[in-house]
């Protein structure tokens, strides 16, 4: 379509110009001919304003993109820096990339922090990186920072998903490439497994699920199945939900994400209590932030476990006066940020 407009965007640019002929000097067959090229011309430019406008008439608006009436969709995506996996000589930290899936193309971030026991084994972490379902990446900057402090601070084996996002790949490719990264991590309690950190360094029964925003979301989602449908070989001990993307009233951009959604009531955006009564996991931590639209859904999910009797342990802590995902968008060793890490950290260090 792109490349279809742009033509006849040229072409009617070109035939548009009027076409001055001197009938004493052209026979009448090129005047015949000059006529149908006119016609011709007509017909597409024509065409082409219809294209054109097509290309400017908005179907939908949304906060994360735009879809226009040609079916294209512009997401309102800020440039994402990627950058590779490296060794941090400061903190010891090493991180790797792997593959779990070429099709569907699924990968990991895998953050080793630095051995002093070789003997001792290390909680294992599966991140779930936020951005609206259609942004930002586990190898972005501002990701791969955030959890190798995490794997230093807490000492934990952190993997963190590359899934798949909207429109390239609409959901539920997030939840079923996050879910098959946690199978990929199960796959490595036999000692067995295709990464050798994994095999010789994972404690497999104390195994952890966090996510921000779109991830917390999909965090909750893994752990509910987890719950139903079990995952041998791994304990998972807790799921840390930091703003969590639930839905409650402007769920029409996720159900546009989701073309097999199960309408305004999906489980998925509205967790069900089925799902919640089955958590697998025993306990979660839930960060809510004061000026964050999503911060009552964030504090509802914790009085909705309580409320239904739970057997696990619920907590909220409530970032007051913080933004949406402040400790990611800034510096996460400064103030409230810092507060936030540690909570984390400390979530995991609990035995």
């Amino acid at each position: 379509m792109h490349i279809i407009v742009t033509q006849c965007s040229f072409f009617a640019m070109i035939n548009s110009k009027p076409q001055a002929f001197s009938t004493a000097l052209a026979p009448s067959s090129f005047s015949v001919n000059t006529a149908r090229t006119a016609k011709q011309s007509i017909v597409k430019s024509d065409f082409c304003v219809e294209a054109k406008k097509l290309t400017r008439e908005i179907a939908h608006d949304f906060p994360f993109f735009r879809v226009y009436k040609d079916g294209r969709v512009v997401v309102y995506r800020p440039h994402t820096e990627k950058i590779p996996p490296s060794d941090d000589p400061i903190t010891g930290v090493r991180s790797k990339d792997a593959i779990v899936s070429a099709e569907p193309p699924v990968s990991v971030r895998i953050f080793l922090p630095k051995i002093t026991d070789p003997s001792k084994k290390l909680p294992v972490l599966l991140y779930i990186h936020g951005g609206g379902y259609c942004m930002q990446s586990a190898f972005s900057r501002e990701y791969h920072n955030y959890v190798a402090t995490v794997a230093a601070e807490a000492n934990v084996l952190a993997v963190s998903v590359e899934y798949g996002l909207f429109p390239t790949r609409p959901i539920p490719a997030c939840y079923e490439d996050s879910w098959a990264a946690l199978q990929w991590i199960a796959s490595h309690s036999g000692k067995s497994g295709p990464d050798s950190w994994l095999n010789d360094h994972a404690n497999f029964d104390r195994v952890f699920i966090a996510g921000d925003s779109a991830g917390g979301n999909i965090t909750h989602t893994l752990v509910s199945r987890v719950g139903k449908l079990g995952l041998p070989g791994v304990k998972i001990i807790g799921a840390v939900l930091v703003h969590p993307f639930f839905g409650g009233g402007d769920d029409e951009m996720w159900l546009y994400m989701c073309p097999e959604n199960e309408g305004s009531e999906d489980r998925r955006m509205k967790p069900a209590v089925e799902d919640l009564k089955r958590l697998g996991c025993e306990r979660v931590l839930v960060f809510a932030a004061e000026n964050d639209s999503l911060f009552e859904r964030g504090r509802n999910y914790v009085r909705e476990l309580k409320k239904i009797g739970w057997a696990g342990e619920a907590e909220l802590v409530e970032n007051w006066g913080s933004e949406h995902c402040f400790h990611i968008i800034g510096n996460s060793r400064e103030g409230k940020a810092e507060e936030l890490l540690q909570k984390f950290v400390a979530f995991i260090k609990q035995e």
